[in-house]
């Protein structure tokens, strides 16, 4: 029988289409069944909450009732949240890039009853514009193609998924090297915008993986110039555009090369991975901007990120009231209304607001005309000025808010809160990162084994292999930051379980999904950056960790067979797996830090906080017995009752160090490559 089954899922993406015409079933066997009932092709419709032009297609076409009924008479259609099965999701936009199209959502993709693609695209208006074929002339080729020449598709179908299934076992030895690195650092800074920072040209993302190897090379290789280049990105981030000056935290990129003029809606994962690189690059350059916008990010993350029971909610919006971005400009009169006409004034020429405007004829707040800061009074004034736009702000009608707990995403911004915590003296921020860490054991593990997704009391779908690596970054770092044995031995039953379940033997990686998820065409297996680091990236890098912590030298084994396994694909496209040569430095090169309690501690502490060691295991012991039951922590106690510190690359450590400055000296020489060969 023909209705829109989507009231009946718990995905906010799923249940903004649920009073759609169109018959939409969700993902599932009962929508696979109907199709090779009807002997109809399905339609597989991918996209996510905050997504503007998921949004537009939604207006322009699966709202209009003339075609949804093409829709519905041609087709079984099926709506997938991407967020909820990002394996389903990479699959056919793997399938999407082997037909040559460039990828983007939402993603549009045509299927044999059987789930294999034969035809797909991203957007379709309505009617042909954009050099583009209206939607209802789509939808009737296809239909017609698929009746009418079943070789052709049984020809795509073959063809598509069989070069979805191929993977290339790697071979030979590790190619990663210090030379490669040092040389991959060389060309990478020389793509960076020298003017605004991030890669050069429109549109600019964050892409973490890229900045993280660029900090990574410019430590270990002493290469300023890297360094620098992530400093001005990072500082052409947080005063432009991209971020909400008034509120916190970044939107998702910037559609031009200034990052003035966002793409508004906000992601956890991009919001978790710019307070890790920020915290990291704050403690090499002490810039009180990354600080300032970290707090401030961390601020908005409590007031509007914090799903059901603690954990931390996906997203934001881009759209309000039908329009991208309304919540977020001004005209500069209605902020005269609010501040009054001095106070405007004052903050206009701080904040680039003009009565022409800067977007669209109204204004998008940000300092991108002066980077730096003005004077304490100044600030002051400028924050209370924000203060109340933010409060008449808060009267308007807010952006869609997708309250889905996804444990990946959860895994990046506990890991990366948890060391800013340390670093930045926040212990309000720790129990937040343990609240969220603690929501998704006891809430999303059912028989031991992870669920990618929670929302209103409903578990999602099984793990991917990046919830577990992500939880374990998690539970690694919430290991540094408190030494409580719980989330070591949780990170290596995660790890047990990524094994048993991911790890694909003869190809010496991890695949996305377990080897009991039975509703996925293929396993992909994939090294290559997305927004979010890989899965197999960070493997390398917990691997590594592992080893470290426990003495057992087969996690490092693993983690160095999974650079091999990848060296034919490094070789092909180095900056594709810049994530994977960033985490390579950790395989190659384990750096360990173990600072005892005692007399001189917060002269150590201090240490650890004003140098850079990206990647490094860094432990602050709380007391005598901190962490005795972990390997890695035997015999390393406080010398002569002072603070004592052990200074390790792999399983060679320094002699017990008792002087903060000597500390740092040590420190600085064994983060830097021993020989670039």
């Amino acid at each position: 029988m023909g209705r829109n089954r989507l009231a009946e899922t718990t995905s906010p993406y799923l249940l903004q289409h649920k009073d759609n015409p169109v018959h939409w079933w969700p993902w599932g066997p009962e929508a696979l069944a109907e199709a090779k009932e009807t002997g109809k092709p399905i339609l597989l419709s991918v996209g996510y909450a905050a997504c503007h032009w998921c949004h537009v297609m939604a207006h322009e076409s699966f709202e209009n009732d003339n075609i949804a009924a093409v829709m519905n008479d041609l087709f079984i259609n099926i709506k997938v949240d991407r967020e909820e099965r990002p394996d389903i999701d990479a699959i056919y936009m793997n399938a999407l890039h082997m037909l040559g199209e460039q990828g983007g959502w939402p993603l549009t993709m045509f299927l044999d009853p059987d789930g294999k693609p034969f035809f797909g695209g991203t957007y379709f208006p309505p009617e042909p514009r954009y050099g583009r074929p209206g939607f209802v002339e789509v939808l009737e080729n296809i239909s017609r193609i698929y009746k009418d020449e079943p070789d052709r598709v049984a020809h795509n179908t073959k063809v598509i998924t069989e070069a979805l299934a191929a993977r290339e076992p790697g071979a030979g030895q590790i190619i990663v090297s210090d030379r490669l690195l040092s040389d991959l650092t060389q060309r990478m800074t020389g793509i960076i915008d020298p003017q605004h920072g991030g890669i050069q040209g429109a549109p600019k993302f964050p892409q973490w993986s890229f900045f993280w190897m660029l900090w990574r090379g410019g430590i270990r290789y002493e290469n300023q110039k890297a360094c620098d280049a992530v400093e001005k990105t990072l500082t052409h981030i947080c005063q432009g555009g991209v971020y909400d000056h008034l509120g916190g935290g970044f939107a998702r990129y910037s559609v031009d090369e200034r990052w003035l003029v966002p793409h508004f809606e906000k992601m956890l994962y991009d919001n978790a991975l710019l307070i890790h690189l920020m915290t990291d690059v704050w403690q090499e350059t002490q810039n009180p901007l990354f600080r300032i916008r970290i707090e401030e990010t961390v601020e908005w993350l409590e007031r509007e990120i914090i799903a059901e029971g603690g954990a931390f909610a996906a997203s934001l919006d881009a759209d309000s009231e039908g329009e991208e971005g309304k919540f977020y400009v001004w005209s500069r009169a209605e902020i005269e209304a609010v501040l009054g006409a001095e106070d405007a004034a004052f903050f206009a020429s701080n904040y680039d607001i003009t009565d022409a405007g800067n977007f669209e004829g109204l204004n998008i707040p940000n300092r991108l005309g002066s980077l730096g800061f003005g004077s304490s009074e100044d600030e002051e004034r400028l924050t209370q000025l924000r203060q109340k736009l933010l409060d008449h702000r808060a009267s308007r009608l807010r952006p869609g808010w997708d309250d889905k707990v996804l444990a990946d995403w959860n895994g990046m911004m506990i890991a990366a809160l948890s060391r800013a915590a340390i670093t930045f003296g926040k212990p309000e921020w720790l129990e937040r990162c343990k609240t969220a860490f603690r929501f998704v054991t006891e809430k999303m593990m059912v028989d031991g084994r992870l669920r990618h997704s929670w929302r209103a009391d409903r578990l999602g779908a099984a793990a991917t292999a990046a919830d577990y690596a992500n939880m374990i970054w998690a539970a690694l770092q919430l290991y540094q930051s408190t030494q409580e044995q719980e989330y070591l031995s949780q990170a290596l039953s995660w790890t047990d379980t990524l094994h048993a379940h991911y790890w694909l033997t003869e190809e010496r990686r991890y695949a996305t999904t377990a080897d009991d998820t039975d509703d996925v065409l293929v396993r992909l297996a994939s090294g290559t950056d997305d927004a979010v680091p890989s899965a197999n990236a960070l493997q390398v890098t917990n691997l590594a960790h592992l080893a470290l912590l426990t003495g057992d030298q087969s996690f490092a084994e693993q983690g160095i067979s999974i650079l091999e396994s990848f060296s034919p694909d490094i070789q092909r496209n180095l900056v594709a797996h810049t994530g994977l040569l960033a985490c390579s430095i950790d395989a190659m090169s384990p750096q360990m830090v173990v600072v005892t309690a005692g007399s001189g501690s917060d002269a150590m502490a201090k240490t650890l906080r004003t140098i850079s060691l990206p990647g490094a295991l860094v432990l602050e012991l709380q007391g005598d017995n901190a962490g005795s039951a972990t390997p890695a922590l035997e015999g390393k106690t406080a010398k002569d009752g002072a603070a004592t510190a052990y200074a390790c690359i792999g399983l060679q450590c320094s002699e017990p160090v008792t002087d903060a400055s000597a500390l740092k000296t040590l420190l600085v020489e064994q983060r830097k490559a021993v020989a670039q060969s």
